[in-house]
């Protein structure tokens, strides 16, 4: 039996979608902030990066401004994705115990596949543009973030830890 089971699915909805556009934020933001001190210590160009964001889905030639936006565009449509997965697979009973293991796990599978398996087949070139290490704790660090952002969000955001709609 589902943890929400007594909640209407409207109020469901409601929550994963707010909690999962504000983890989005956050974890969008925290790799953001990950490659800009990566190329700030380096001499690297994050604005480069970040155009490169935007040809990688087919923006050629758009600002690096384009890229910040899609770059958190994506960060929050997974920020939602995780929201869903938390409700249905993280039990209410071990939810804060669970959650730094599940962001940063579900972050470790999200690099993987997009370093191993998409970007070399949508776009090659990006695969290269920084070391692996760096884009890994890139995504480390949204996991934390998201993470760090839903035990701080209130009662009401978190569905599973509002006694009122239990």
């Amino acid at each position: 039996m589902s943890t929400y089971s007594n909640l209407p699915r409207a109020v469901t909805g409601r929550c994963v979608l707010r909690t999962g556009l504000i983890i989005g934020l956050a974890g969008g933001l925290a790799e953001i902030v990950v490659i800009w001190l990566y190329s700030a210590l380096t001499g690297g160009d994050s604005a480069l990066i970040a155009r490169h964001v935007a040809s990688a889905i087919g923006l050629d030639g758009a600002s690096s401004a384009a890229g910040v936006a899609v770059h958190m565009g994506l960060a929050v449509a997974l920020g939602i994705a995780l929201s869903a997965e938390l409700q249905i697979f993280v039990d209410r009973t071990m939810y804060n115990g669970a959650i730094f293991s599940f962001m940063v796990g579900s972050l470790a599978v999200v690099w993987v596949i997009n370093y191993f398996v998409v970007l070399p087949a949508v776009n090659p070139s990006f695969v290269h543009l920084l070391p692996y290490a760096i884009t890994l704790v890139s995504k480390l660090a949204f996991g934390f973030a998201a993470a760090a952002t839903l035990h701080m969000l209130p009662a009401p955001v978190l569905v599973g830890q509002n006694p009122r709609l239990q």
